[in-house]
């Protein structure tokens, strides 16, 4: 195997861009692929809880990084999610250096099918050693103007580094049916697409499901809308030809 490595990114914080991590990763799994979601947002660590490893993990990034002990001491397999494993952010501190997290990707691919960086919100060093490293980018944006306009910086960013335009994608997240229309801050999804400049590759709405779930470590319910569009997410990244359609708004 060698692993496919995909960064999830956003502009602003808040869009959920951890949960859908989380979620991609698990409906990766659920194809029968080996996945490894590495969270890179030191400081602000919440996949672990998610992922459902809350209390199960010894090291993080931050112990790997600093050759306080090998990658695959820090890798916890998600007990909610067959096929997913998860490295943690620490707590707090720690810094993301792109040399040792090359190292530790090279490292591990040999053992994944895919490779994911939750990196953290905005441009910082975790999104810096993410983007050198991932062949493609899903951007993960609310239908908000503020969270559209920081995304298209950031796809202008990564489109200028070594990203082509095909690599980079946009999930729009958190949607209800009160998201768009005249009287809406954005008025559709091609306002969305338009203003960040990248194809979409998939929508998840607001889901109390999902919340739930995420909060209290719990798997995500079959058959929600939340998982439903995470599966057809991970069926396109697979290059599966699933109609982008809308349910659950």
């Amino acid at each position: 195997m060698n692993a496919q490595t995909i960064m999830i990114c956003s502009g602003k914080g808040g869009t959920g861009k951890s949960t859908v991590a989380v979620l991609l990763g698990a409906e990766l799994g659920r194809r029968g692929k080996r996945v490894l979601l590495i969270e890179l947002d030191s400081g602000l660590r919440s996949v672990d809880v998610i992922a459902g490893v809350y209390g199960k993990t010894v090291y993080d990034i931050e112990d790997v990084l600093c050759g306080r002990c090998d990658g695959d001491k820090a890798v916890v397999q998600s007990p909610l999610y067959p096929g997913l494993s998860v490295i943690s952010a620490p707590y707090e501190g720690g810094e993301v250096r792109s040399a040792p997290l090359a190292r530790l990707v090279l490292a591990m691919r040999g053992y994944f099918d895919f490779i994911l960086f939750d990196t953290a919100a905005g441009m910082g060093a975790p999104f810096t050693a993410a983007a050198q490293l991932a062949e493609r980018a899903l951007l993960v944006l609310t239908p908000d103007p503020v969270a559209l306009r920081d995304g298209r910086i950031v796809a202008d960013a990564l489109i200028a580094g070594h990203h082509t335009q095909k690599s980079v994608r946009l999930i729009v997240n958190r949607v209800t049916r009160q998201s768009f229309g005249k009287n809406a801050p954005v008025f559709d999804l091609d306002e969305c697409i338009d203003t960040v400049g990248v194809q979409l590759i998939g929508v998840i709405p607001e889901s109390r499901a999902l919340q739930l779930a995420g909060a209290h470590g719990a798997a995500l319910a079959q058959g929600c809308a939340a998982q439903t569009a995470g599966a057809a997410i991970a069926g396109r990244v697979l290059g599966e030809r699933i109609p982008l359609t809308f349910t659950g708004w």
